[in-house]
């Protein structure tokens, strides 16, 4: 009882000795990075980058502060935020000693127990990872990739030409970011599955994949920006309230729809160079990994592609001066052209020899990049030595760094005084070399860089190029709502639009096969 009481006359000094304790380590946090500026409160609280992730907005948010404070902001008390292209691929390098954050690529998991190569923090398995997927991917082993594509793409066409052809009698407005997702889900299931989800056949989301998608990810951003991956993946918590495939929509749906159809792919021949699924199992997978790695394929091959094409149209579409021109391209391109596409759909050999086609792709990607996650890495533990705007910057070991991806692609010092405006021919016209080369790697950076290259890529580009040729080749476009022509929304740097209704007509070009 002496003990109790003794102890309850020093409460106060307790009390004050645990609040020096707290206030030494508060100070000590603020020091690790004070040579760095930012928001005052981004010294001492997580605050201003739990509400920048919360917004919604955060690639702005990030704008915001770099525009502000310079290519390297501090953004919490162990964050870091740069949109310096020299430190980001140092970063990325294959031989670089940066590895992922576990607050940010944890959060990124579909199931609370399995990882797959996005979220993947062990560089050894990282990279074994990449190995066996790299295949699929690259078409090596899906002879039919390219064909497959043509399919969707011109079911796309005829979707918009069966239902949704405007004529001078009757306007039949579409929701271009819509069919323009189906197209993305058709091509992703049915190179991935040797099936499609069906969605344009059906002019609908078949198996709920969309919803369910950016339903997950509204999870995912609250997720990432609390901290609560950690309680989440808890075995005995997951058990209860974690993603089950039970689940009637969000990543659980998701999941349990991609099961379902991979056990039903896996029941057919897999030796055959068919699909991706075919060369995942040729390279040691099981049906577990296969899920994972199919349900960020549903996300990240189908989001990101149809956000870059949703991209791509909207800046032609209010751009007459660019859409004229390389409608010009197009047209000059059938009138020479001697040899028929077998599919009726150009050839990814020839769009990509197509020069304004591939500059206006490269720049609605560079004015609006389409993925926007900060995908963090964290500082070897001995530290680095970086050079960032011409002055050596220490970064302490542990320390976070983020990517901010708007200020990067929008830099004056990269992309001239015109950066923010869309104008695709500076790609085109540059004649210094050196400085074309920094606006070519900057670009190579949408798609991650080294050892975290997207593996996508390939497909991705292809994908793009073939469906813009053949959007405005067969059909002429105007926005049905100039004043608001979609809307916008970002999930954990993936970006959902919807809305974007426009008016299409028939060109008589279009009927010409290529």
């Amino acid at each position: 009882m002496t003990v109790i009481s003794h102890l309850y006359d020093l409460r106060w000094a307790v009390l004050g000795v645990l609040l020096a304790v707290y206030v030494g380590k508060k100070i000590q946090a603020y020091n690790r990075l004070k040579a760095v500026n930012g928001p005052f409160i981004s010294g001492w609280s997580e605050i201003w980058h739990v509400f920048a992730i919360l917004s919604f907005k955060s690639h702005l948010k990030y704008h915001e502060v770099c525009k502000k404070y310079g290519s390297i902001v501090r953004i919490g008390p162990n964050d870091l935020v740069t949109s310096s292209p020299e430190l980001l691929l140092h970063m990325s390098a294959v031989r670089s000693p940066y590895t992922r954050t576990e607050w940010f690529y944890r959060a990124c998991r579909v199931r609370p127990d399995k990882d797959h190569v996005f979220s993947e923090m062990d560089e050894e398995k990282h990279k074994q990872l990449r190995a066996k997927l790299g295949a699929g991917y690259s078409g090596k082993e899906n002879l039919a990739l390219e064909d497959s594509v043509d399919t969707h793409v011109s079911e796309l066409l005829d979707l918009i030409r069966s239902k949704y052809l405007s004529t001078e009698a009757s306007a039949r407005p579409l929701d271009l970011s819509q069919k323009i997702q189906y197209l993305t889900l058709d091509v992703i299931s049915h190179i991935s599955f040797g099936t499609p989800f069906g969605d344009l056949s059906s002019d609908s989301d078949a198996y709920d994949i969309a919803r369910s998608a950016e339903e997950g990810l509204t999870a995912v951003t609250a997720i990432i920006a609390l901290g609560l991956y950690k309680v989440l993946q808890n075995p005995f918590v997951a058990r209860y309230i974690g993603i089950k495939e039970t689940d009637p929509s969000g990543y659980g749906r998701m999941t349990a729809n991609g099961r379902a159809i991979i056990k039903e792919r896996l029941s057919r021949d897999t030796e055959k160079k068919s699909d991706m699924i075919a060369s995942f199992i040729r390279h040691g997978m099981d049906e577990d990994d296969i899920v994972s790695e199919a349900t960020l394929q549903m996300i990240a091959g189908s989001d990101t592609t149809a956000a870059s094409l949703r991209v791509v149209m909207l800046y032609l579409l209010t751009h007459p001066r660019v859409y004229a021109k390389l409608q010009a391209e197009i047209d000059a391109f059938h009138a020479s052209k001697q040899v028929h596409e077998a599919s009726g759909i150009i050839s990814d050999a020839s769009a990509r020899k197509l020069e304004y086609l591939q500059a206006v792709i490269k720049e609605g990607m560079r004015v609006h990049p389409p993925v926007t996650d900060s995908v963090p890495k964290r500082v070897p533990d001995e530290g680095d030595t970086v050079i960032i705007d011409g002055r050596a910057v220490f970064l302490p070991g542990g320390t976070n760094v983020n990517y901010a991806v708007w200020p990067l692609h929008l830099s004056k010092d990269i992309f001239g005084e015109d950066a923010e405006e869309f104008r695709p021919e500076r790609w085109l016209l540059e004649t210094n070399e050196s400085k074309l080369a920094t606006m070519n790697k900057v670009h190579e950076l949408v798609f991650g860089y080294g050892k975290y290259q997207c593996l996508g890529r390939p497909i991705a580009m292809m994908e793009i190029g073939k469906t813009v040729f053949e959007l405005i080749r067969n059909f002429d476009w105007c926005l049905a709502k100039p004043d608001t022509p979609w809307k916008e929304s970002n999930y954990a740097g993936i970006f959902a639009h919807s809305n974007m209704w426009v008016l299409a007509s028939e060109r008589q070009m279009g009927l010409v096969n290529v």
